[in-house]
């Protein structure tokens, strides 16, 4: 009976993915538990710390399958965490009392830590897989519209022609900053935890560091340098990177619902039959992928904030703030894997109108070329009384309703300057795209 919209048997699908549900799955935690059991064995075992027959015996029944799950949940509910279940029942399972050795000198945060860190490690490969197809199809629209002229916007209003290529190197820029992100925080988050009750290792009289240094390089992890029980920036950085990541999906969103207003019609999100229509009005054809990105990210982004809330832990373990990472973490990554799937549908299908774009570009007749016009002027009168004249211009050509070159061409404080044919030169669209190119060009060449 799934109740939130990661796990609805409805929305999973729009929200989230398969694969990042079933990173955080119940099965695939509990299979985690069961693999660092099974490493901290094989390791005591070869260092001579516990028995090699028990080592042996605890590993062969390190398996999901072998664990029951309705036990698992009762044991959980009566304990309040879930590893003293999973090695009571391994405990059970082996024979001669060798399951006596399980999880020899661990204590249960060293458990739960280091498979969160493995959750994160499989989430993070699945992120860097989504960011890196909508890097490819970024790149591609900003090279394949390098020189597509568009109307760049200023508080919702016409500013001055842009490219559409620039718009989406500028989001490449980003996208590709977060790809460095990523590979940077991996050194710092990917990181194993064995320390025992306090962090000390007092558990262990001999091999303590051995023990970690084996365990963490059979699970593929960094060895810690010292605990980090409640030293929680690591997984602060990460809920961090996921809102900044958010933030640009975001961003992507945002202007392609502001695209496809009727009344602008630049881009639109792929077609489907009957995709984005209404219940009452058939002539629509709403913003959806957009709509959920939106949605999706704003969620991320406070649970950003609850991971950094969960690093205000006390003393040596806490008291509550650490069980804010086992609430929001998920949550955050399995609505991350929705925001990027459905950016990366709305990139690799995205309808351009570049006839739209040069229709809106000339909705004014000409006004939004009226910093080139004070420009080209400013270097015969001044920029400031170019700015003031080409203003005033500006308003009677609103008030009459006329092209604003035609205004230009006649008035007299021009005409000894600028001829109509420079005049029409300065109020070209095409030719005041200033170096969108060139920064276009800077951004494809600096692709990871």
């Amino acid at each position: 009976m799934p109740s939130s919209i990661i796990d609805s048997a409805i929305f999973q699908g729009i929200f989230s993915s398969d694969e990042m549900r079933q990173v955080w799955s119940d099965e695939n935690r509990t299979q985690k538990y069961l693999d660092i059991e099974a490493a901290l064995a094989k390791v005591q075992g070869r260092l001579g710390l516990i028995p090699q027959e028990a080592a042996d015996e605890i590993v062969s029944h390190c398996r999901l399958d072998q664990i029951d799950l309705a036990l698992l949940r009762q044991q959980t509910e009566r304990i309040g965490y879930p590893i003293l279940g999973v090695v009571s029942q391994l405990n059970a399972l082996c024979r001669d009392k060798l399951g006596e050795y399980c999880h020899w000198g661990a204590t249960t945060q060293d458990i739960t830590d280091t498979a969160t860190v493995l959750q994160i490690r499989e989430a993070l490969a699945i992120v860097d897989r989504e960011l890196t197809a909508i890097s490819a199809a970024m790149a591609r629209h900003a090279r394949d519209h390098r020189d597509t002229p568009m109307i760049g916007r200023s508080n919702l209003q016409q500013a001055i022609p842009v490219t559409f290529g620039y718009k989406m190197a500028g989001l490449l820029s980003a996208i590709e900053r977060h790809r460095e992100r990523l590979a940077q925080l991996k050194e710092r988050v990917l990181v194993g935890e064995f320390a025992g009750a306090a962090g000390t290792l007092a558990s262990l009289e001999t091999g303590a560091m051995e023990t970690q240094a084996g365990l963490c390089a059979e699970l593929g992890l960094k060895q810690p340098v010292i605990a980090w029980h409640t030293i929680r920036d690591n997984i602060a950085e990460v809920g961090a990177f996921l809102g900044l990541v958010g933030g640009t999906l975001g961003k992507l969103s945002m202007d392609v619902k502001l695209m496809m207003q009727t009344e602008v019609g630049e881009v639109y999100e792929p077609y489907a039959h009957g995709r984005g229509s209404s219940s009452t009005m058939p002539q629509k054809r709403n913003p959806i992928s957009s709509c959920y990105i939106h949605a999706a990210i704003s969620v991320v982004r406070q649970h950003a904030a609850a991971l950094m809330d969960a690093m205000v832990a006390d003393h040596e373990r806490s008291t509550g703030p650490w069980e804010i990472e086992w609430i929001v973490l998920p949550e955050a990554f399995c609505l991350m894997a929705g925001a990027l799937k459905q950016s990366r549908f709305v990139l690799e299908g995205l309808e351009v109108d570049v006839q739209a774009m040069r229709r809106n570009i000339d909705l004014t007749h000409g006004l939004v070329m009226s910093e080139a016009v004070m420009m080209g002027l400013g270097r015969y009168i001044g920029r400031e009384y170019a700015h003031d004249l080409v203003y005033d211009i500006c308003r009677e050509a609103v008030k009459q309703q006329r092209p604003l070159l035609d205004l230009l061409a006649i008035h007299p404080e021009i005409q000894p300057h600028l001829d109509r044919a420079a005049l029409a030169a300065l109020c070209d669209p095409a030719n005041y795209l200033g170096q969108s190119g060139v920064m276009v060009d800077r951004v494809l060449a600096s692709l990871r």
